[in-house]
């Protein structure tokens, strides 16, 4: 597996396009190949931002979450929350590499990892291409960030191993392969936490990646997600003091 790491421009709220951000950069795209887009850079190019100063970030956390756990269960003062069914803290929100604004996560990252394949698949006449959209977060009694994964397009998420024979013989289980997720933790390395300027990655040489010339389904989005209740962590996130937030109403 090949990452590389694409330098641009200093992004600013709603400065340019995020179409445009790509093809200022020259980028050499190919078939069977993805594109990782960090959730920041697609807030800041469709102006999902808010003002530092006429923004409360703790009301901010509360509306964007969909669970939230209060400043005062946590250490550090951090607010935890399910948000779009991922635990991040924060709900995502983030103050680091923005001008004076908090920057949410994307409006809708999966509908812009899709428009983004496509748009690339069309101006550069490719058949096969990917498209994830990345964030990063803490993994319970690990010093340091991890990426993740937002959203995918264009190539199957998971490696389904339940059934097959492991090395002795016997059947898996349970074991699933999170490629997205995966491929999102690579990316995020090479495109760092700071200020490296280097919001997009190209991923190539991933024999084991399998390609779709269609946008993920509904039913496929939807095998990705666990319920609280069948998650291995239930014994620990049931017992959090959550409360409800506001995304979505």
């Amino acid at each position: 597996m090949n990452c590389t790491s694409i330098k641009t421009r200093r992004v600013s709220s709603l400065e340019l396009s995020l179409e445009e951000l790509i093809d200022e950069c020259s980028i050499d795209f190919q078939n069977n190949s993805i594109l990782a887009i960090t959730s920041k850079v697609i807030s800041l190019c469709e102006g999902n931002v808010l003002d530092i100063k006429e923004a409360d970030k703790e009301s901010l956390i509360t509306a964007e979450s969909d669970y939230y756990l209060s400043a005062e269960h946590s250490k550090y003062g951090h607010h935890f929350t399910i948000t779009d069914n991922t635990l991040i803290a924060g709900a995502g929100i983030d103050e680091s590499n923005g001008k004076d604004v908090y920057i949410l996560w994307p409006k809708d990252a999966q509908k812009t990892a899709n428009t983004i394949r496509r748009y690339i698949m069309q101006k550069h006449k490719l058949t096969n291409f990917g498209v994830i959209v990345t964030d990063s977060t803490c993994q319970p009694l690990r010093l340091g960030t991890t990426g993740i994964v937002l959203a995918h397009s264009g190539f199957l998420a998971l490696r389904n191993y339940i059934g097959t024979p492991d090395l002795f013989g016997r059947p898996f289980g349970v074991t699933q392969s999170n490629i997205s997720g995966g491929l999102a933790a690579a990316a995020v390395v090479v495109m760092g936490e700071g200020a490296e300027s280097t919001p997009l990655c190209l991923i190539k040489d991933i024999p084991f990646v399998d390609f779709q010339k269609t946008d993920p389904s509904e039913e496929e989005l939807a095998s990705m997600r666990i319920t609280l209740e069948d998650d291995l962590f239930e014994p620990f996130l049931s017992n959090a003091y959550w409360k409800r937030g506001h995304r979505h109403g």
